[in-house]
């Protein structure tokens, strides 16, 4: 298996994970507050959560992107659209929990990040489909 497809593989582990903890976080922020154990603060948790894992996800699709546009690959681009569609789709499901979060934790993070990276998700989605063309390896001259 080439080094691309393990990036791509990696891509959709971290897109998992962020879409997990964002979800994870709004929940907590959304029940009763005598079933929450601590007050937190949110805007670093998401931040924290940004850096983590999508914006590494985001930079490996586009190495694994540049890696494999040459001859393209229905493999790398099937991952990296289900990388997109996973963000699309948890991003969603996060944007409809802003309305049971408390008013106490209702920041301009907390509100803008679901949007945002439905937005980033489709130009992911649109470059994993960019691998659908296949072309011919070049074949190496050999000189000898």
């Amino acid at each position: 298996m080439a080094i691309e497809k393990y990036i791509a593989v990696a891509c959709l582990g971290l897109f998992a994970m962020f879409v997990g903890e964002i979800i994870t976080i709004y929940y907590y922020m959304s029940e009763e507050p005598e079933h929450r154990a601590l007050q937190i603060e949110p805007n670093p948790k998401i931040f924290q959560y940004i850096s983590i894992g999508v914006a590494p996800a985001v930079i490996l699709v586009g190495i694994s992107f540049i890696m494999s546009k040459g001859y393209g690959s229905k493999p790398v681009g099937t991952m990296i659209i289900a990388g997109g569609g996973i963000l699309l789709v948890g991003m969603y499901y996060a944007n409809l929990l802003v309305s049971n979060i408390e008013s106490v934790y209702l920041t301009d993070a907390v509100i803008f990040t679901p949007p945002l990276f439905m937005a980033i998700s489709i130009p992911v989605m649109v470059v994993g489909g960019l691998l659908f063309r296949i072309k011919k390896r070049k074949k190496k001259k050999d000189f000898v």
